[in-house]
């Protein structure tokens, strides 16, 4: 009996020694055959690229080239907030802070960005308001940030993918403007109508709105409007436009009032969390990535802060990562982010621990060829095999994510493209090539 038990023992030893002897060797054939194809890629040559590849079967990181080395991220920032609203949100996001007394109801705002949010379109806190018979106050003051976040291009103020930051946000902090008729237009909210004035010396051209940098005046040339126009422009937000906006949309006043929220206040419940969380992603709402930050913040105190929760969220959920981050919004807008690409393999491989379902995490996630911005940098498929996250700015072009193979394999990998001057699609391309490689090869 106890010759058989060793017998037992050797065999299993000796059948886990083959295994790891067969993964290294997997893992040092893979590494081996994609550093080839960064030695012989003629276009990585032109600028800086860093690089991971990541077996979280075996937790060995495969293959990195300067995978060390600190780049601007972009919107790959965005997955810095995903992980940490996945660890510190609640299922269902807090909408509202409320009190009532007497005959008034006092709320303030958490930078819950699901209000009447143009894809999420949650009405929790609407119609909570709504139904209210008491009188209605907005109390401001728990933001303490700018409406621009650290390093933003101010010039791209007028532009979509970057509204204004407040606590009490309201569909997408954004006015827009869309085709009712040959000279006439739909403008939402309603409130912002007697803002818009045509240009009469300006008489050729496309139509478009534009709007002064520091005033809600917006301004459109006196050309016809074409069938199928929609744009969105940022307005300029205040605590006083806030309440303007609220008493616009919920057809009812609301007033301003001067009022510390008390440890008493109340939460309203409002939109499904990982529903935010994946209108976030696949398009890459700036909006929302920034606004997310501030919920997080409302979780730890009554000061509404990017600064203090991305503190809070390196402090305490980070500690894992290999290089320390610098982290400075939430949406990866600014170019004074740096991470580097393992960094972003620890972190992707902590999401994937975290949500512990493959098919309900790749869900929320941009797919090669299927959704998000990856719809278009592979070919279409109803089957991808990459799920990630992009980021794009002037001279940066990165993908960081999960990358399925031919063999079953789930592999993690970041890939960063930094200053850059050939076209975005090149990059692209390449990248695309490589990312394509792996999956088919191994």
């Amino acid at each position: 009996m106890f010759g058989l038990k060793n017998h037992n023992l050797f065999f299993i030893l000796s059948a886990l020694s083959v295994c790891l002897f067969t993964a290294c060797s997997t893992n040092k054939m893979v590494s081996r055959k994609v550093a080839k194809e960064f030695k012989n890629s003629q276009v990585i040559k032109q600028y800086q690229v860093g690089f991971a590849l990541y077996n979280p079967a075996d937790k060995k990181m495969i293959f990195e080239k300067d995978a060390d080395k600190y780049f601007t991220p972009a919107s790959n920032t965005k997955l810095y907030t995903f992980y940490a609203s996945l660890k510190m949100l609640p299922d269902l996001m807090p909408a509202l802070k409320y009190i009532e007394r007497n005959d008034s109801l006092i709320f303030w705002g958490t930078g819950d960005p699901s209000f009447l949010q143009f894809a999420v379109k949650d009405k929790s806190a609407y119609n909570f308001l709504s139904a209210s018979n008491k009188k209605l106050f907005f109390a401001p003051g728990r933001y303490s940030g700018t409406f621009f976040g650290d390093g933003w291009a101010w010039d791209d103020y007028d532009y979509y993918y970057q509204p204004e930051i407040t606590e009490m946000p309201i569909m997408d902090n954004m006015v827009t403007s869309t085709y009712a008729g040959p000279n006439k237009i739909n403008i939402e909210p309603k409130v912002f109508a007697s803002c818009f004035k045509a240009d009469s010396t300006k008489t050729t051209g496309n139509f478009q709105v534009t709007r002064d940098f520091l005033t809600n005046n917006f301004h459109y040339p006196a050309v016809a409007v074409k069938p199928g126009y929609n744009q969105q422009n940022p307005y300029k937000t205040s605590a006083q436009v806030t309440v303007e906006v609220l008493s616009d949309t919920l057809h009812k006043p609301v007033g301003l009032i001067d009022f510390k929220i008390p440890a008493d206040a109340k939460t309203l419940q409002g939109a499904k969390r990982d529903s935010v969380l994946k209108h976030m992603m696949l398009p890459s709402d700036n909006f929302i990535a920034e606004h997310l930050l501030l919920v997080c913040s409302n979780q730890i105190g009554d000061t509404l802060s990017t600064v203090k929760a991305i503190q809070h969220i390196t402090k305490n959920y980070l500690s894992f990562l290999p290089d320390k981050v610098k982290w400075v919004d939430g949406s990866g807008l600014s170019r004074q982010d740096l991470f580097t690409p393992r960094d972003n393999i620890y972190l992707l491989d902590s999401i994937y621990k975290l949500v512990n379902n493959p098919e309900k995490l790749f869900d929320m996630l941009p797919s090669g060829g299927k959704s998000g911005t990856l719809k278009s940098a592979y070919p279409k498929t109803d089957k991808p095999f990459v799920f990630g996250k992009t980021g794009s700015l002037g001279g940066v072009h990165n993908q960081s994510g999960y990358v399925l193979t031919k063999k079953g394999k789930t592999y993690i990998y970041s890939f960063m493209n930094n200053n850059f001057v050939k076209p975005t699609a090149e990059v692209r391309a390449e990248m695309v090539r490589i990312v394509t490689y792996i999956h088919e090869n191994f």
